[in-house]
């Protein structure tokens, strides 16, 4: 076995091991605000994987997490949760007696998603650029305004209350820590090649004999399913979903994690998608008072996105493109700082 191989199984058990301490001791803020890392990882990925790594700009996400959010609630809701739910108008029928345990929903949500992608992206791929986006902007709000309307399949703009909270640390980092590894070994391998190629020159790309629509839809596809699974976790950690949820602001949350981790980069992701989350949720004590022994400071309601604002920006300033632009983070990498740094403290010595 590999060194850089051990080293990733040592790292995933120091991490599981770092998990199981952190569920027994943080209180349910905190193990919320990991969990929403964990989702928010699985979303950036997926968004990365068609923005950053095929070259397709995409705003149509937030559509395929409520396709995917939306499943997994009407199948693990109880058929008596149900009928609480559509109080206004009856439940399809062949969905009232409906209900699956969560990981059957979780894949299920994830299909659901990517046959949507496949429905939207196969005609609109043609599109390139700010064109594509506004296209698959404009199917995001299609999508949401059809889950408004339905009211017997999806209670309309009442949404779905009382969905079980089936989301906790192990569904979610098991979920992340899958779609890391799925997301190297498919960009390490021939398909991951064709589409920065397809990235970097699509007419190189096609002339080189890569099929340019199988591996963009294959790509779209596959951004879709794990944009539905993260859905699916997100509405069964909050426990009520409605169509207003997933309007673009969502979308604008993911295209920032991955713009500001990396646009083509995994780890930059990673590594954004927790800061941004942990961020945003940490500035919260920016919108109360705040009290400095005698010096009392008012709250303002909106202060800590102004300030995470400045902060993007400057960050944005000084790595224009991305904490780890089209870098990733390796053991060689990390262990090579590591001897230069001995090299140098054994030459200050």
């Amino acid at each position: 076995m590999k060194k850089e191989t051990k080293l990733n199984i040592l790292a995933i058990v120091i991490f599981i091991g770092l998990l199981f301490v952190f569920n027994k001791t943080f209180d349910s803020y905190k193990i919320r605000i990991l969990n929403l890392c964990a989702i928010y990882i699985v979303l950036g990925l997926s968004m990365n994987l068609i923005n950053g790594f095929t070259g397709l700009f995409t705003l149509g996400h937030a559509g395929f997490m409520a396709v995917g959010a939306y499943t997994s609630a009407l199948l693990t809701m109880s058929p008596a949760m149900k009928e609480m739910n559509f109080f206004l108008k009856p439940i399809v029928p062949w969905l009232a007696n409906v209900e699956w345990p969560f990981l059957p929903a979780l894949i299920m949500a994830g299909v659901m998603a990517g046959i949507v992608g496949f429905l939207i992206g196969a005609p609109i791929l043609k599109l390139r650029d700010d064109y594509l986006a506004i296209a698959t902007l404009g199917f995001g709000e299609i999508l949401r305004v059809i889950f408004t309307n339905t009211q017997s399949l999806t209670n309309g703009a009442l949404g779905l209350k009382s969905v079980p909270n089936y989301t906790n640390v192990w569904w979610s980092f098991g979920t992340a820590i899958f779609t890391i590894i799925f997301m190297v070994f498919l960009i390490k391998g021939s398909y991951g090649r064709a589409l920065k190629a397809i990235r970097e020159d699509e007419i190189a790309a096609e002339a080189m004999g890569i099929n340019l629509f199988k591996h963009k839809v294959m790509s779209f596809v596959m951004g879709a399913f794990f944009a539905g699974v993260g859905g699916a976790l997100l509405g069964n950690l909050l426990g009520t979903i409605d169509p207003m949820m997933f309007r673009f602001i969502l979308t604008f949350n993911i295209l920032l994690i991955v713009v500001l981790g990396g646009i083509g980069s995994i780890t930059g992701t990673v590594i954004s998608a927790v800061v941004v989350t942990v961020a945003m949720e940490g500035l919260r004590v920016l919108d109360g008072d705040i009290d400095i022994g005698s010096f009392h400071i008012e709250g303002i309601p909106g202060m800590r996105m102004v300030v995470f604002s400045v902060l993007l920006m400057l960050v944005i300033l000084f790595y224009n493109q991305g904490l780890m632009g089209t870098n990733e983070l390796t053991w060689n990498r990390i262990l090579g700082k590591k001897r230069l740094q001995k090299s140098l403290e054994r030459q200050v010595k």
